[in-house]
């Protein structure tokens, strides 16, 4: 369903080169729940902003349900950010203006829904995170907790080929960490695949497999032992 083939990415800082991913190769099949975890400056995040179709790789391939999308247009790029990926942030990136059920459709408006199926399936992703009975609330009137429920339900309004989830407890507690896991492992459960990103052991642990970054390579790409279900 996902593969990258030998990516390389390398950034130019003033008068030197910074290899941010150094050659990697890895798959994600359909279904499956993978965190990637690393220390600060390991590659981990450049991974996820090439995965997310956010950043172009220097060499190498991005196969994305069996299409190459390293040549695609940025229109083309656009459309699969829309369409194909669900992008849950650690800062949540809610509009304050607009309440729990606008914020959660907006894909939607992106992808040209109607209105009435806008609302719709916006109902229906708020109510499997739980939140159906606050659709008429605004961002700062709910918890942190409760934000990143509707960070996920406008992750998944779309049905996309994937989750793709960049340190999405850094800014909670731990109850609402393994709250917000336990949504992960629930949707993963009837079929989403999920990604994550995330510095936090505990929380890879809710996972399935575990791969691990270092200067820019994989060194680690392990099944979870002693899994934590919520």
């Amino acid at each position: 369903m996902l593969e990258v083939k030998k990516v390389l990415k390398k950034y130019q800082m003033g008068n030197v080169e910074v290899t941010a991913l150094n050659s990697i190769s890895f798959k994600v099949n359909a279904g499956e729940f993978a965190a990637i975890m690393g220390p600060s400056g390991s590659g981990k995040s450049t991974l996820m902003n090439i995965l997310g179709c956010l950043d172009r790789m220097t060499e190498g391939s991005y196969f994305l349900n069996d299409r190459d999308v390293a040549n695609l247009s940025d229109t083309e790029l656009a459309h699969i950010r829309n369409k194909e990926i669900g992008f849950v942030f650690q800062a949540f990136n809610l509009l304050p203006r607009m309440n729990l059920l606008e914020n959660v459709a907006l894909p939607l408006v992106y992808a040209g829904v109607s209105p009435k199926v806008r609302r719709e399936k916006a109902l229906e992703a708020l109510e499997k995170v739980g939140l159906k009975d606050r659709v008429k609330h605004k961002p700062n009137e709910i918890s942190g907790g409760q934000k990143q429920r509707v960070a996920i339900a406008r992750a998944i309004v779309n049905s996309p080929t994937f989750i793709l989830a960049d340190e999405p407890t850094g800014n909670l507690d731990s109850k609402s960490s393994n709250d917000i896991m336990g949504i992960f492992q629930g949707l993963n459960d009837e079929g989403a695949t999920v990604l994550i990103v995330t510095h936090e052991p505990d929380i890879a642990q809710h996972a399935k497999r575990i791969v691990r970054f270092k200067d820019g390579n994989i060194v680690s790409d392990t099944p979870v032992e002693d899994r934590i279900i919520i």
